[in-house]
């Protein structure tokens, strides 16, 4: 069986060890509430910007197709390392400003050695509309390796989507937990479609939503003001 087939089917195990995982962090449940994970992206942003080892964000940001604000991302597992959490999916309109968010869950599982359980802030920053594109179209596997640091404190992780450039993805981390180890290797875009419709009040794609721009949400507002500081 090669390594593909392989991780494949291991795929159905990785995401129940992700449910049972972030089921069981009762301050952050799987299906977070579509306002509350907003919330949870205005503030995470906010710690973003102000951290003085993250002084190139700002810059990034201003340069972005797009970004994945990804609030609590969780790690668990020895041996079979599984990673998930909720998170929104945004991208500039061709005016400049800032679009409405559609609704994800960051979802990954990854096999090696791999200790404890964490808990990171995930940003990534989407440079170019067509790998925005690619996230909407195929719930795109992104391959992303993070340096790991000491303590609470997080570094940049570099990634692409796979049918882009390296230069595609730009992410940014802030891991708590006891680790030795953290890999976002074979991440996968899962659309929330479920979130989207409680947020939106009407069923919307992410297209619709992100490429289409035809469904808006006032409480939406302040995250596309803050991204646009």
């Amino acid at each position: 069986m090669s390594r593909g087939s392989y991780k494949k089917n291991l795929l159905p195990y990785v995401l129940i060890l992700i449910s049972l995982y972030l089921g069981a962090c009762s301050t952050t449940p799987l299906l977070t509430d579509s306002k509350q994970l907003i919330n949870q992206s205005v503030r995470t942003l906010a710690i973003f910007k102000n951290r003085v080892d993250l002084e190139t964000l700002p810059g990034q940001l201003k340069a972005a197709a797009g970004i994945a604000i990804f609030p609590s991302v969780y790690k668990a597992g020895f041996i079979a390392g599984a990673e998930g959490g909720n998170g929104i999916l945004m991208a500039k309109k061709k005016d400049g400003t800032w679009g409405y968010p559609a609704f994800y869950t960051l979802a990954s599982g990854s096999w090696g050695l791999q200790f404890g359980g964490q808990k990171s802030g995930v940003i990534l920053i989407i440079r170019n509309s067509g790998a925005v594109e690619s996230i909407i179209d195929d719930q795109g596997k992104i391959s992303l390796e993070m340096n790991v640091a000491a303590g609470n404190v997080g570094t940049g992780m570099e990634g692409s989507v796979t049918t882009n450039l390296a230069a595609d993805i730009i992410g940014f981390s802030d891991s708590k937990g006891i680790y030795s180890g953290i890999s976002l290797e074979g991440s996968a875009f899962i659309r929330r479609n479920d979130l989207n419709q409680e947020y939106y009040k009407i069923k919307a794609t992410p297209t619709e939503i992100i490429l289409g721009n035809k469904v808006y949400n006032q409480h939406a507002d302040l995250l596309r003001r803050q991204l646009e500081r």
